[in-house]
C-alpha cells in the first residue's frame, strides 16, 4: 500500500483541508498520514469568525520523531499553510522524507476571487511559491497563479494568457503546473495544465454547474494528489479529480438540506471508489 503525508489544517467543522483530504485519499486505498498545521473552529468564510490556534511549534518535534523511526513516504501533498516557518517545514518533508521517485504535490491555498484567505501579508505568496518551487505538480486557482507570477488578477483573460500564466509558474522542480476553474466557454469548467517535461498542454473540462461551493478545491487537489500517488497519468488523475469534484456538487445540490460552507463529499465517495475500480479492470495504473 502507497503512503502519503497531507501537511494542512484542520477546520473542525466546514468539510475542507484535513476533514476532506483524510477521508478522500484514505478511501483511494492510500495510508495516509497528516500533519496539522493549525486548529480552527470552523473555516474562514463565516461571518461570525473563527478560533485559530496555531501549531507550528509542534511540527518539528514531529518531523525529528518521525526521522528517528525511518519514516518514508511515496508522496508529500501540502495544503493551507500558515506562515513563512510552516512553507519552510514543508519544503523539509519534500527533502527529507522522500525518495527520488516521490511525488510532491504542493496546493498553494492562500487565496480566491482576487484577494488572499484573511490573516495572510502580502508578502506570503513569495513563500508559497518557494514551496511550489520545490513540488512535482502545483494546482493553484487563478487567484493564486497571479499572485505568485505578481500578474493582475482579472476574470477575462483568454486561454492563450492561461496557458502563459501557468507556464511561468513551471520553475524549479515543477513537472506540470495545473490551473484549476479554468473556463471552456460559458458553460464549462475543468484544468488547463503545462507540462514542463514535453513542453505542451493537457487541459479537461466538464458541466460547469450554476452553484458556487466552499471547499472544492480542496476537494480536487485531495483526489489528484491521491490518484497520482496510486501511479495514475497526469490526464487520467485530471479527469478523476474534476469528475469526482462535479460529483460533490451535484449530490450538495440535490440536497434540500444541504449546508452552505461545504458540498456533500461524503455522499460521492462511492462514486470515487468506482471510477478508481473501473481504472483496475481496464488495466490502468492504480
Amino acid at each position: 500500500m502507497k503512503r502519503i503525508v497531507t501537511i494542512q489544517d484542520i477546520s473542525c467543522v466546514g468539510r475542507c483541508s484535513l476533514t476532506v483530504a483524510l477521508p478522500i485519499i484514505s478511501a483511494m486505498g492510500i495510508e495516509t498520514g497528516v500533519i496539522p498545521t493549525a486548529v480552527l473552529s470552523n473555516h474562514t468564510a463565516f461571518e461570525e469568525g473563527f478560533t485559530f490556534h496555531d501549531l507550528t511549534d509542534e511540527i518539528p518535534g514531529i518531523l525529528d520523531q518521525w526521522h528517528k523511526n525511518g519514516f518514508r513516504f511515496d508522496a508529500v501533498y501540502s495544503g493551507y499553510l500558515g506562515s513563512k516557518e510552516q512553507c519552510d517545514l514543508v519544503i523539509r518533508l519534500f527533502d527529507e522524507f522522500t525518495d527520488e521517485d516521490a511525488l510532491r504535490f504542493a496546493d498553494p491555498a492562500m487565496a480566491d476571487f482576487g484577494k488572499l484567505y484573511p490573516g495572510f501579508s502580502r508578502t506570503f505568496p513569495r513563500d508559497m511559491k518557494r514551496v511550489c518551487e520545490k513540488a512535482d505538480v502545483i494546482v493553484p486557482n487563478l487567484t493564486e497563479a497571479c499572485l505568485m507570477t505578481g500578474t493582475p488578477y482579472r476574470e477575462d483573460y483568454t486561454k492563450d494568457d492561461l496557458k502563459g500564466l501557468i507556464k511561468s509558474l513551471a520553475t524549479g522542480n515543477v513537472k506540470y503546473s495545473v490551473l484549476t476553474g479554468a473556463p471552456d466557454g460559458d458553460d464549462r469548467l475543468g484544468v488547463l495544465c503545462y507540462d514542463r517535461v514535453a513542453d505542451d498542454f493537457h487541459e479537461y473540462y466538464n458541466e460547469k454547474v450554476p452553484m458556487q461551493f466552499h471547499g472544492t478545491g480542496d476537494i480536487f487537489a485531495s483526489t489528484m494528489a491521491g490518484a497520482l500517488t496510486k501511479g495514475l497519468g497526469i490526464d487520467e488523475a485530471m479527469k478523476l479529480a474534476v469528475d469526482f469534484t462535479l460529483e460533490c456538487m451535484k449530490k450538495t445540490m440535490a440536497d434540500p438540506d444541504r449546508k452552505w460552507y461545504g458540498v456533500n463529499f461524503e455522499e460521492a465517495i462511492p462514486f470515487l471508489v468506482g471510477e478508481l475500480e473501473k481504472r483496475a479492470q481496464s488495466g490502468k495504473s492504480v
